[in-house]
């Protein structure tokens, strides 16, 4: 079986600088029913920050495998490319990043009232939270500087 891996030439990631080992790229934010959809590059055998997620999600695993970790760093789960999973708000604390390469996975969050992820500090404590303002202005950056016209898709 031949391993294809997903083409991101298209895709101008972004960072946020308290943030490691995560990029992403936003591709809407629909205020209206509450939804945020988004693509994340988890880098390769790191981990991304403590977060819990604050509204229920859809996930879809495009590329790698996505590897999921315990508050305590103990390994929790792996779901390899083409993983689909519906989480719900508010679950236990963990962290996620790629397996061997990175993991690029689709995001879809769902019915949020106002904060999509809360990141945690070593005690458990809310130091960041990111609201779906803060991914309309990604968007809001990724269109006006062309980023996102690389990507954009017309309707049949």
């Amino acid at each position: 079986m031949q391993n294809y891996a997903f083409d991101e030439d298209n895709i101008t990631w972004r960072t946020l600088d308290w943030l490691p080992h995560i990029a992403f790229f936003v591709y809407k934010v629909d205020e209206e029913n509450r939804i945020v959809d988004v693509v994340f590059k988890f880098a390769a055998n790191r981990k991304v920050m403590l977060h819990r997620h604050k509204c229920p999600y859809v996930t879809l695993v495009m590329q790698g495998e996505l590897r999921f970790y315990r508050e305590n760093g103990e390994m929790k789960e792996v779901r390899p490319t083409g993983s689909y999973v519906s989480g719900a708000a508010n679950g236990e604390p963990h962290m996620e990043g790629g397996g061997d390469e990175d993991a690029i996975v689709f995001f879809s969050n769902r019915n949020i009232e106002d904060a999509l992820y809360e990141f945690l500090d070593d005690s458990g404590n809310p130091v960041q939270v990111l609201g779906i303002g803060d991914f309309k202005a990604q968007l809001a950056d990724q269109v006006s500087s062309g980023t996102y016209a690389k990507v954009e898709g017309r309707p049949a």
